[in-house]
């Protein structure tokens, strides 16, 4: 079989310049995310916060981190500290953002960057104001595999884009009501935990859309346990599907008029793709050959993000603050569709 595919274009994320990297909050994402930067790339994990002493002190000493702070306000204002990783509660994610660009320091702040549109807005206005450098945390759009869909739909191999499908449900929640995934004043819900994934696909591949659908469950907090979101952008269609309610394939794919792209399982993280022709036959395969599996690879995105502070820009093309503004303009949309509307508390 001749090669169809594109090799990836993904820079080796230990190539990227090392700069000083905070942790606030230091949870199971953030331990994952430093346990990739110590593993694969050349990047210092200098500081840690936490308003628990004794989580932040027991971060520092698994990770050899040097620097510990009892308080968020104290991580921010560490002279040390040149960028800092927003890992608390998304619920969180716009107070501490705006605490650490306030402060002067550049952000990569976890997904979603906000609960709502407006508010990440004004995360990414507040990093223009003060020129520091503010992503979201997309990993995904950082992988190996990502960068060869996002080549074949540049070079238009696919034909017309028809269709772009995507699902992400995990297994039952917990049936705590104040669980973070079921509270809506801690933002619960599976759109805000998984959908910021699956819409981000459809945007990926189709852009803005012109349309928001969406069809789901409320549980009995009032927060969507299961929810799919079709957007129409022209003629083209993308379809999400989230929930906490039973796991789903974990596989994305996108369809047009001279082939299709299908992503293995699990397509979020690094896993390998398959091309095929209008007609369904097999072109060609790509399984990704880097040994970075599962949220290994969250050094990619910690890599770009790096590099691109070294170079004095304020944000990655592959992901830039308006796409991420757009996503959150489409979960909104599909929250309200669904009954499940902003608490005070978000937009305070």
């Amino acid at each position: 079989m001749s090669s169809q595919l594109p090799g990836p274009q993904t820079a080796d994320p230990a190539e990227a310049p090392p700069i000083r990297w905070g942790v606030l909050g230091p949870g199971e994402i953030a331990g994952d995310f430093t346990a990739a930067l110590l593993a694969h790339t050349r990047q210092r994990v200098v500081a840690v916060g936490s308003r628990s002493a004794d989580r932040a002190a027991a971060f520092a000493a698994r990770f050899g981190v040097p620097n510990v702070h009892a308080s968020y306000e104290a991580l921010v204002a560490d002279p040390d500290v040149d960028v800092v990783y927003v890992a608390s509660p998304h619920s969180e994610h716009a107070r501490h953002a705006l605490a650490a660009i306030a402060a002067g320091k550049h952000v990569l702040v976890e997904k979603p960057v906000a609960t709502t549109a407006a508010l990440a807005r004004r995360i990414f206005d507040a990093a223009a104001d003060a020129g520091v450098f503010a992503m979201e945390a997309m990993w995904t759009r950082f992988l190996p595999q990502t960068g060869i869909v996002a080549r074949l739909l540049a070079d238009g191999a696919l034909g017309d884009v028809s269709l772009a499908t995507a699902d992400f449900a995990g297994g039952a929640a917990p049936r705590d009501p104040s669980s973070r995934l079921l509270d809506p004043a801690l933002a619960g819900g599976a759109l805000l935990d998984l959908g910021v994934y699956t819409t981000w696909w459809s945007h990926l591949v189709l852009g803005r859309p012109d349309d928001v659908v969406a069809r789901g469950v409320l549980g009995p907090t009032g927060v969507d346990e299961q929810a799919t979101v079709l957007v129409q952008a022209g003629a083209a269609t993308g379809i999400g599907t989230v929930g906490f309610r039973g796991r789903t394939a974990w596989t994305a794919s996108v369809s047009g008029s001279a082939g299709r792209i299908d992503i293995d399982s699990p397509w979020w993280a690094s896993s390998g793709l398959t091309l095929l022709d209008a007609d369904g036959a097999v072109q060609d395969r790509w399984v990704d050959p880097f040994g970075r599996p599962l949220r290994q690879g969250l050094c990619y995105q910690a890599a770009a993000a790096a590099t691109a502070i070294a170079e004095g820009r304020t944000g990655c093309e592959e992901h830039p603050a308006d796409r991420a503004v757009e996503v959150l303009e489409t979960l909104d949309a599909a929250r309200h569709a669904l009954g499940y509307a902003d608490p005070p508390s978000w937009t305070a």
